[in-house]
C-alpha cells in the first residue's frame, strides 16, 4: 500500500513510519524538516502544517492509497495545528482523489465541545467513574487548548466527506510495541487508562482496511 505519514516526525508518526516501512508500505514522509527522516528508502516532503502549501500537500498526497496523521500541538505555539494542518489535508485528499485518513485525537475529545459538536454528551460510554468523574475533568482542564484544537480537528474530519478514522487513545507511554491492546467503536474503551505510543501506531496500520471504523472515531488501550 502506498501511504502518506503526515508528522512524521513526531511520536506516534515517527513509530508508523517505521512500522509502514517495516511492513513494506511505499511511504511518503510529509514533515517540517525532512533531516529529522532522513533515509533512503523513504520519500520526504517538506511541509509546515501551521501554515500549509497546497502545492506540496498535494505532491505529497499524489498517487497514496491512505493517509496517516498524528497532527497535533506539540507547543503553546502549535495550538490550532491540528485543525488547520487536517483541513489544508483534508483538501489536499480531495483533489488528489484519496479516500482514506485516520488521525490521532484523545480519549477525553468526546465531551470537549467544538462548533461541530456545541452539546456533546456528558461523559463517554466507556469511561468508567475515576475518569468521568476525575482523571478527564483534570486532564481536561490542563489541556484546555490542545483539547480544543483536536475536538474542531474531529470537526474537519466528520465534514471533510471522506473515509476518516480518529483514534481516541488515553495516556500515552514509550513502552515497546506489544500488539495487545482493546479497541471500540464509537466509544472510548471500558477501564483504559494508557497505551503506547507504538501500540497507538500499530492500530493506525490495522484499521486501515476496516471499514467498520470509516466515519467513526475508536477508543483504543492496553
Amino acid at each position: 500500500m502506498k501511504l502518506t505519514v503526515v508528522a512524521a516526525s513526531g511520536g506516534i508518526g515517527r513509530l508508523a513510519l517505521l512500522q509502514a516501512v517495516a511492513a513494506g508500505h511505499d511511504v511518503t514522509a510529509v514533515v517540517r524538516d525532512p533531516a529529522k527522516v532522513a533515509s533512503d528508502i523513504i520519500r520526504t516532503v517538506a511541509v509546515d502544517l501551521a501554515r500549509p502549501d497546497p502545492d506540496a500537500l498535494r505532491r505529497a498526497l499524489a498517487g497514496s492509497d491512505a493517509v496517516l496523521s498524528g497532527l497535533g500541538a506539540a507547543t503553546k505555539a502549535d495550538f490550532g495545528v491540528a485543525e488547520r494542518g487536517t483541513a489544508a489535508v483534508c483538501e489536499a485528499m480531495r483533489a488528489t482523489g484519496v479516500r482514506r485518513i485516520v488521525a490521532i485525537s484523545a480519549a477525553p475529545i468526546g465531551t470537549v465541545p467544538s462548533p461541530g459538536r456545541p452539546n456533546p454528551p456528558r461523559h463517554d460510554p466507556g469511561d468508567a467513574f475515576v475518569q468521568r468523574s476525575i482523571a478527564y475533568p483534570i486532564v481536561k482542564a490542563m489541556l484546555k487548548k490542545r483539547y480544543a484544537d483536536l475536538a474542531r480537528m474531529e470537526d474537519v474530519l466528520r465534514a471533510s466527506s471522506l473515509d476518516w478514522t480518529a483514534l481516541r487513545p488515553p495516556r500515552l507511554n514509550d513502552k515497546e510495541l506489544t500488539g495487545r491492546y482493546r479497541t471500540e467503536v464509537g466509544r472510548n474503551v471500558r477501564g483504559g487508562g494508557i497505551i503506547s505510543r507504538a501500540d497507538v501506531a500499530h492500530c493506525m496500520l490495522e484499521i486501515l482496511d476496516d471499514p467498520a471504523t470509516y466515519g467513526r472515531t475508536v477508543g483504543l488501550s492496553d
